[in-house]
């Protein structure tokens, strides 16, 4: 596993399928996850009690049950913007070779 990739340590559920995240390098904020609502497995959140369940799990990934789960590192992007490549430096290293 890469050193220094942000792990998410932190999940409050808000309204409109928004999450307020905190990660272990202090980046912290709101990501909107509505255009997943109620789209293939993300149907489950048609219930919205059950979006507001969601949990950090083993890996530092999103969980709402056992078939339903999200990568942290896709959340930091899309509340960053930044790309993989940014925050994994071996991915830059890799498209130079």
């Amino acid at each position: 596993m890469e050193e220094n990739i942000p792990v998410l340590k932190e999940v409050k559920p808000l309204k409109n399928f928004r999450l307020h995240v905190k990660f272990s390098d202090g980046v912290k904020g709101e990501v909107n996850l509505s255009e997943f609502a109620g789209r293939g497995v993300f149907a489950l959140w048609n219930d919205y009690s059950q979006f507001e369940n969601v949990t950090i799990g083993s890996s530092g990934e999103l969980v709402w049950n056992k078939d339903v789960d999200m990568d942290g590192l896709g959340i930091y992007l899309k509340l960053t913007n930044k790309k993989p490549e940014d925050v994994l430096p071996r991915l830059q290293e890799r498209s130079h070779a």
